[in-house]
């Protein structure tokens, strides 16, 4: 299992890429279009939103679990683009369960970001906090209603009903119109009718049979509806433990998870950042490391590696392994800084991730100094590459976390990594 360990945005893609090549499957089972992979092939780059990365490799299946929820325009463009590409795309399975973002989802989302003025949480107005809040309130549309126009046509209708305060701003929108909005979802069911399946037995099959595995995370543990910073967190779970529910398999079938970090700390949107910083070498950061959203295209606020937050998150997903994306980017940067406890205004100190509001939104990061290194590590492929201090570096980091680091990132193609241990070694 791939999962991100901080806010989102960590290289989870390119560690997917890079599995997918033995996996026999790769599972998304949380998020939507809100979150982005940036996978990079040599001269050419690929930007996915809801089809796992493990579609660039021939023969992998590549699932999309009913924990997601599904802009089919948006999916229907992203394949087309894959096929102009080159890409086989006979190998994308969709669960019949998975949820559908509808056009008045989308009107909601821009309005609630709108009325909330400084107090917005930054979502990228994609529809999917009102989606999932459809899937709770049981009023969601499903794929496999996609092949229903009776049903499609009435679950429509019935969700719209309780809709009708909220949506009277924009009730001359063609987009409302519940014959249009019918024909047009029913056209995206007939394009993706050939990849719709009962994807848990899929999974649930491959598992039987031996077979390897990923779950693909979106986002990161930071940002779990339940255990990130709320409010300013996203609509799903994006920990461990929510690709058994996402997917639809038992606890017992993981073997490995897996938490992805950068050697730094990035943060879309508002929302808490004790390690945030605004000088030179977070400007220098974000230039070099190429710090801006996926999705929204949005600069990426930048801090220090913190250790606390991926204590926490490391806790929450039980992790095994871990990998550090982007230490490339930290080259020429001397003293490093990482964040080791947080103190507030009163002078408390916090070693443990606060679980008070009041408290985390009001911290700030106490930090150990490390010396930085000048070298260019692009080309390192081995532990014994890369300088003492980079060493250093990353043993503090697995030190404190107690957990051991099995892939590092040196720079954005897919070739680009040290792999460390028995299991990464499968990779090489």
């Amino acid at each position: 299992m791939i999962v991100g360990a901080q806010w989102g945005d960590e290289g989870k893609g390119k560690v997917t890429d890079l599995m997918a090549e033995r996996a026999d499957s790769i599972v998304r089972f949380q998020g939507g279009n809100n979150a982005g992979h940036t996978i990079i092939r040599g001269d050419e780059v690929f930007k996915l939103h809801l089809v796992p990365s493990g579609i660039l490799h021939p023969g992998t299946t590549c699932v999309i679990g009913n924990g997601v929820v599904i802009d089919p325009g948006v999916l229907i463009g992203e394949l087309d683009e894959l096929r102009r590409r080159g890409i086989d795309t006979l190998g994308l399975k969709i669960s019949a369960n998975a949820h559908l973002i509808m056009p008045y989802h989308l009107l909601l989302d821009s309005e609630g970001e709108a009325q909330l003025g400084e107090l917005k949480i930054g979502t990228t107005k994609r529809g999917i906090g009102p989606c999932y809040a459809d899937k709770a309130s049981r009023l969601g549309i499903r794929v496999q209603d996609l092949l229903d126009e009776k049903i499609l046509r009435k679950k429509i209708m019935t969700a719209m009903e309780p809709k009708r305060q909220m949506l009277r701003p924009f009730s001359r929108d063609p987009m409302l119109d519940l014959h249009t909005m019918t024909e047009a979802y029913l056209t995206f069911g007939h394009r993706l009718e050939p990849h719709i399946a009962d994807t848990a037995a899929l999974v649930w099959n491959d598992l039987q049979a031996g077979k390897d595995v990923v779950f693909e995370g979106a986002q990161g543990a930071l940002l779990d509806i339940d255990h990130g910073t709320y409010p300013f967190v996203t609509s799903s779970n994006p920990i461990a433990g929510a690709a058994c529910i996402g997917a639809g398999v038992g606890p017992t079938a993981i073997d490995d998870v897996w938490g992805i970090a950068k050697a730094y700390t990035t943060r879309v949107g508002s929302g808490p950042f004790p390690s945030e910083q605004f000088d030179d070498v977070a400007d220098r950061i974000r230039d070099v490391g190429h710090e801006f959203g996926t999705t929204t295209g949005r600069p990426r606020r930048i801090g220090w590696l913190d250790l606390v937050a991926m204590k926490y998150a490391s806790r929450l997903n039980g992790l095994t392994g871990l990998c550090i994306t982007k230490l490339d980017v930290l080259s020429g940067i001397d003293p490093l800084r990482v964040a080791v406890s947080y103190r507030t205004a009163d002078g408390a100190e916090f070693s443990e991730f606060p679980y008070h509001q009041s408290v985390l939104h009001h911290a700030t990061a106490d930090y150990v100094e490390m010396p930085g290194w000048q070298e260019d590590i692009t080309g390192a492929r081995s532990l014994d590459d890369l300088p003492e201090a980079c060493r250093n570096y990353l043993d503090y980091i697995s030190e404190s976390l107690g957990v051991p680091i099995v892939l590092i990132g040196v720079g954005p193609e897919r070739s680009q990594v040290i792999l460390l241990g028995d299991r990464a070694a499968e990779l090489a």
